[in-house]
């Protein structure tokens, strides 16, 4: 397990490194421009699944150990862990980019546009889907898993493109928590954490009762 934990923590770095960090560059640059943010946290989570995918699962997100509990493949000791691992691994990437740039941008913290009410909303939507991509490209058993890194990629990607201006598209409660906690701007995490949570869940149950 001790392997795993690291590969969750590194996976996480460097998914909310070069994530946030792309929206960094793009504040201080204009040179990526939303869609090319978008494209960013799509390719890195598709890089990092076939990089880590075969130690640890590349869950890189809570709410996908969370769903992997509640479809049943995973413990809740283990869970503990591997959530543990994603937040710090979270922390450790806002804060090498405070210390690299500053807190521009609020270090690509998720914030809704509008209200919080439109914000949970989306969130929910977005981490429904996300995590339906997940069981159906990843855990079926029918699935061609070769191409679940693309099928999942591809998914961030395209949410991150339609959800990303509205509430920011986080889907991961770790991706949302490294930039508010290092850049002080806690005020709307909540969102992330409950919406996104909430989400995953339903989508589980919801592929558990198509599945069987």
């Amino acid at each position: 397990m001790k392997k795993q934990i690291i590969a969750e923590f590194l996976g996480t770095f460097f998914l909310v490194f070069v994530g946030t960090g792309a929206i960094i560059v793009n504040e201080i640059t204009g040179s990526l421009t939303h869609i090319g943010v978008s494209l960013v946290f799509g390719l890195i989570v598709m890089a990092l699944i076939y990089t880590l995918g075969h130690i640890s699962g590349a869950h890189l997100n809570p709410v996908v150990t969370i769903s992997f509990l509640v479809y049943g493949d995973f413990t809740i000791k283990d869970s503990i862990k591997y959530i543990t691992a994603q937040i710090l691994g979270a922390v450790a990437a806002s804060s090498g980019l405070l210390f690299m740039f500053g807190n521009i941008a609020n270090l690509g913290a998720t914030l809704p546009k509008n209200s919080w009410q439109q914000a949970f909303v989306l969130e929910f939507i977005l981490t429904f889907l996300l995590v339906l991509v997940i069981m159906g490209s990843a855990v079926h058993g029918k699935a061609i898993k070769s191409f679940s890194g693309i099928a999942i990629g591809a998914a961030v990607a395209l949410e991150a493109m339609f959800g990303g201006p509205i509430s920011g598209a986080s889907m991961n409660p770790a991706r949302s928590i490294g930039p508010a906690i290092v850049s002080g701007n806690i005020n709307n995490l909540w969102i992330y954490i409950i919406a996104t949570i909430l989400g995953g869940i339903v989508a589980t149950v919801v592929y558990k009762y198509i599945h069987e």
